[in-house]
C-alpha cells in the first residue's frame, strides 16, 4: 500500500494539464515570432493568460508568467523595493516562506532597509491591526502569505489588503498554497501583487504566474528580451503555461466538492493523531487549508519518523520541501511557540483531490505504530513519561 500525503510539496499532474501540455508541444513556434507559427503560439499563450486571469478575477494584461512561486515572490519584492525612492521600511510576518523572508533580508543587508517581522498567535494567525500599527510614512511594501505552507493557517488577507490600500502601501500576497484550493479574487482581496505556482494545483513544475495590478511598477529580474511586455526576458514555456492554465481552471471548477471531501479527511486525521500521547496539532483546527494537517510528537525526531513512514510507502514531510536539508527546526513552529525539542518532532500531511479514503485509513493505522516504535528506542521519551 502507498499513500502520497505530501501534496504541499508538489501535486500529481492532472490528465487535463497533461493533455494541454501535449497540445502545447505541437505548437512549436516562438510566441515572439511574426510568422504564422509564431502567431499561433502567441495566440495559445494569450488564451492561457486569459484563462488564468479569469480564475483569480484579474485582467489578462495583469498576468505575467514566471518559473514558479519563488521567482514571482522575488520579482514582486524587487519591484516594490526598486521603486521605493527614499522609503526604507518593509513589513512581513514571522512565518513567511523563505522565498520571501530570505529575499527581504537581502535588502536589509545590502541596502539598509528596515524589516518589521509581525508576530503570529499560537495558531499562526497575524492580527491585521498589528499590520496597521507597523505601517509608517517610510513603508514601501507589505507582504503576507495567503495560507501557510507548513501549518496551513489562512490569513485575513482581505482585511490586510484594505488596510494597505487605505494607507497607499503596496501589498504583495504569496498565494502559492492557496491557488486552486481556496477562492481567489484579487479585486475583492485588494492585493497589488499575487504569486502562484503551477505544481501546487496539479499543474507542471517550473512554471508560475505573478499578478501585478495595472498601474503598479513591475521590474524585470531577467534581462535580454522583450517577452512578457518587457517584464520577464526569456522565451515563454508555452506547454507548461498551457498545462498550468488547464490545471487552475480544473481546480477552480472542482474546488467546492474537493474541499468538502478534504475537510472530512482532515478531520479524521486530526481526531486520530490527537489520540497519540503528547501529540500537538500545529495551527488552527478550522481556519486552515482543507488538506493540511501538521502535528508535533514529543520524544522523537521528525526525520526518523519520515524515513520509517517512507519504508511503509507513506510519503509525508516535516515542513517545507525547500528547507528539507536543514538541521534547524521550522521557523514557523518556533514562531507559534513550539520549543526547539518539540518542533524537531513535526509531521506534515498534505492532501489533494487525488487523495483517497484508503490512504487516510492506512496513514491512521501506521503512524501511531511508528511513533510508538521510535519512542520505545528513545531515552528522551522515558524521561518525558516520568515527567
Amino acid at each position: 500500500m502507498q499513500a502520497y500525503l505530501d501534496n504541499a510539496a508538489t501535486t500529481k499532474l492532472s490528465p487535463a494539464a497533461r493533455d494541454a501540455m501535449l497540445r502545447g508541444y505541437e505548437i512549436y513556434g516562438n510566441p515572439s515570432s511574426l510568422h504564422s507559427f509564431g502567431r499561433e503560439a502567441a495566440a495559445a499563450l494569450n488564451q492561457a493568460r486569459e484563462r488564468i486571469a479569469a480564475c483569480i478575477g484579474a485582467d489578462p494584461g495583469e498576468i505575467y508568467f514566471t518559473s514558479g512561486g519563488t521567482e514571482s515572490d522575488n520579482q514582486a519584492i524587487a519591484s516594490a523595493v526598486g521603486h521605493a525612492r527614499e522609503k526604507r521600511h518593509i513589513i512581513t510576518t514571522s512565518i513567511e516562506h523563505h522565498a520571501v523572508l530570505h529575499y527581504l533580508k537581502r535588502f536589509t543587508v545590502t541596502r539598509g532597509f528596515r524589516l518589521s517581522l509581525i508576530p503570529v498567535d499560537k495558531e499562526g494567525l497575524v492580527n491585521p491591526e498589528d499590520i496597521r500599527a507597523a505601517i509608517c510614512e517610510d513603508t514601501c511594501l507589505v507582504s503576507v502569505m495567503f495560507a501557510n505552507n507548513e501549518i496551513g493557517t489562512i490569513q485575513p488577507i482581505e482585511e490586510i489588503g484594505a488596510i494597505c490600500r487605505e494607507a497607499n502601501v503596496p501589498f504583495h500576497c504569496d498565494a502559492v498554497q492557496a491557488a486552486g484550493h481556496l477562492p481567489l479574487d484579487v479585486r475583492h482581496l485588494k492585493v497589488d501583487m499575487l504569486s502562484i505556482s503551477g505544481h501546487k494545483f496539479h499543474g507542471p513544475k517550473g512554471v508560475g504566474a505573478l499578478y501585478c495590478r495595472r498601474g503598479m511598477p513591475l521590474r524585470p529580474l531577467l534581462l535580454g528580451g522583450a517577452q512578457e511586455k518587457n517584464r520577464r526576458a526569456g522565451t515563454e514555456n508555452l506547454p507548461a503555461v498551457m498545462g498550468m492554465a488547464a490545471a487552475l481552471e480544473e481546480s477552480a471548477a472542482e474546488m467546492d466538492e474537493a474541499s468538502a471531501r478534504l475537510i472530512g479527511y482532515r478531520g479524521q486525521l486530526i481526531e486520530g493523531l490527537s489520540k497519540i500521547e503528547l501529540s500537538h496539532l500545529n495551527g488552527s483546527r478550522t481556519r486552515r487549508l482543507p488538506g493540511n494537517v501538521n502535528f508535533c510528537f514529543e520524544g522523537l525526531e521528525g526525520e526518523s519518523l519520515l524515513l520509517y513512514l517512507d519504508a511503509l510507502g507513506i510519503a509525508a514531510s516535516s515542513g517545507s520541501a525547500c528547507t528539507s536539508g536543514s538541521l534547524e527546526p521550522s521557523h514557523v513552529l518556533l514562531a507559534i511557540g513550539r520549543p526547539h525539542e518539540v518542533a524537531h518532532g513535526s509531521l506534515r500531511l498534505s492532501l489533494s483531490r487525488c487523495t483517497t479514503q484508503e490512504e487516510i485509513d492506512y496513514a491512521l493505522r501506521e503512524i501511531p505504530v511508528v511513533v510508538e516504535r521510535l519512542r520505545s528506542m528513545s531515552p528522551v521519551w522515558d524521561r518525558l513519561r516520568r515527567g
